[in-house]
Parts: C-alpha cells; structure tokens; sequence
C-alpha cells in the first residue's frame, strides 16, 4: 500500500532457499594481505549468510552473467566456493583486495578500514551486478534482485503537521539499519529508540503541504516490510574525531520484529542470530575486527583472520558487538 509495483520481477523470491542445502564443517580462514581484517570479517559473514550461500554455490549468477571486467557477483561466487568446497585451511582473498577500488573507492589496499563501510560497499557492488544487462529499470524493479530479496526491505516514515494535522507517508528501501546506541543499552532498546516518534522543530522545521509554510512537525520511521536477513550496525562512533562508544549492548540469540513494524498486529516475526562482527580497539579509527559465524553444521565459530576456533553460544552472546546479522 502506497509503494509502487515492480513492472519486473528479476529474481524470484519463492527460488530463495533459508537453509543450507549441504551441511559441513565451517570452510577456512582468511589471510591477512596487510590491514584487511575489516574485509575478511565481512567476506565471513556473507559466506555464511545461508541463502547467499546457497545461491553462489549453485552457480546460476557467473553460467548466465556477460559482464565484461569487474563482476562482485562473480568475484562473490568464487570465494566463496573457494572458502566452502576446498580443503585448504587458509585462503588469500585477493581478488577482492586487487578489485577494492571498484568495490569503494574510499578504501586504500594497505590502509586500514571499517567493516561497516565495507559491507555497505560490498552489498551495493553486488546490487550493481544484479542490475548489469537490465538497462531501464523502474526503481520497484530494482528491489527484486537476490540481492534485495535476501537483505532488503522497506522503512515508513510518516510526517505528521502539528498545526493542520494532515498526514504524508514516504518508503524507502533498506539493505541495512543503522541504530544509535549512546542511550540505549540493548538491541531492543535501540530498536524501540528507532521507532519511536521524534518531533521536529527549529531548524528541522518542514514545509507543510497543505499549510504552506514551514511548520512543527512529528516523523516516525517504521519498518514497513521486512527482510529476509536484517542486518544492523550499533554504531560505535561517538563523533566525528573517532571516538568509540565501547560499552556492551545486550543483543538476543532471537529477535522478533513485529514490535517494530508499521503494524504491529499479527504473528511473531522471528529471525536467529547467524554471525556478528566484533571490533577490538579504544577507538574507531584503530584496532582489529573478528568475528563470529555459524556454520552450515549448526555450530558457532570465531574467526579471526586466519583462525577458525569452535566456540559456544554464551561467547557468542558476550560480545561488544558492531554488526549483527540476524536471519528469517
């Protein structure tokens, strides 16, 4: 309601499968090629997510893609099956550090850099590549790649003028959420923190359509529609000069969403915790991410660059997280 259809549908959602279709022991480590621990925690989470996985794997994105040059899909689709199918315990990535430029141009081969923009970069790379070939799609269509049908959904905003109480609605779709957690304690906190009303006035005045001046306002941000695996990033950066939020904010083994949506009535909407990126370091502009996957055998690892050490679900539930991945 109030969204506009897709003309074309360029990926069905009904071929997306949720769970592994083999089941392993987790695949290997990543090699450090120089300040890429940022790369390697997110190469990590996306091999793990199960429906990527599943995709790649069957090869169906590089039998039918023409792309000429760089292809994140492509690029995607071999790591992985590197990481899952071989038996080396350790693995270069370095097509994805020869391709970085292409991938973000904001990121330096030797620098160090933050996961969260990576993985940002990384998503929108492979949303690209979906899109290659499609010349002329309409914004709906856009949001039917696998890309969007497996990380994508749509947040509400409704805006409503304190003077005339007249009400407008916008949508706009996501591949992630960024929540602030200088207040809140817990995901769910943070969450309700999301999805509360904020007022604004002052400088943050809008124009008013039908009062045609710029009046006080309040705006709600909802999710509308949900996605099959949603992504958040706690962020950890207190201001501009790098300083790092280090407190530890409590995050469920599950999560259910509903509370959050633009309608609340209905059944639970559930999703599991499948990997999270950890960030050691006093401050944002240092220091060395990991992070924690479970793998196709229902069991959780912490990989740390090269290692792969099995660990339990308390551990996992520990940590001063940065990103979370949860899936439907």
């Amino acid at each position: 309601e109030g969204m506009a259809l897709p003309q074309r549908i360029l990926f069905p959602s009904e071929e997306i499968c949720m769970d592994w279709q083999q089941r392993q022991r987790p695949g290997a480590g990543l090699c450090n090629l120089g300040s890429t621990c940022y790369i390697n925690v997110i190469l990590q989470c996306l091999t793990y997510t199960p429906p990527l996985a599943n995709y790649l794997l069957s090869r169906d994105h590089s039998q039918l893609c023409h792309r000429q040059g760089f292809c994140m899909m492509c690029i995607m689709e071999a790591h992985v099956r590197k990481v899952l199918r071989s038996s080396a315990s350790v693995i270069w990535p370095r097509a994805v550090v020869r391709d970085l430029k292409l991938i973000g141009e904001e990121f330096e081969p030797d620098m160090a850099g933050d996961a969260y923009e990576f993985l940002r970069c990384a998503l929108e790379a492979m949303q690209r590549a979906c899109l290659s070939g499609s010349s002329d799609v309409d914004i709906s269509s856009q949001t039917t790649t696998i890309i969007h049908q497996i990380f994508g959904g749509f947040l509400k905003s409704r805006v409503i003028c304190l003077r005339c109480q007249s009400v407008s609605d916008s949508y706009k779709a996501f591949l992630h959420v960024l929540l602030d957690i200088k207040a809140p304690s817990s995901l769910t906190t943070a969450l309700e923190d999301f999805v509360t009303s904020k007022k604004l006035d002052g400088k943050y005045c809008l124009k008013c359509s039908k009062c045609e001046k710029k009046v006080t306002a309040s705006k709600r941000v909802t999710v509308h529609c949900v996605p099959k695996v949603f992504t958040v990033c706690l962020e950890r950066a207190a201001d501009h000069t790098g300083k790092k939020i280090s407190k530890i904010v409590e995050y469920p083994e599950y999560l259910d969403l509903r509370p959050y949506m633009s309608d609340t009535a209905g059944e639970p909407l559930l999703y599991s915790l499948y990997a999270l990126v950890v960030h050691s370091g006093d401050t944002c502009l240092d220091g060395h991410f990991f992070c924690y996957t479970k793998a196709s055998n229902g069991l959780w690892y912490k990989m740390d660059d090269e290692s792969v050490d099995n660990c339990g679900i308390h551990a996992v539930l520990r940590q001063q997280a940065y990103l979370l991945f949860y899936a439907r």
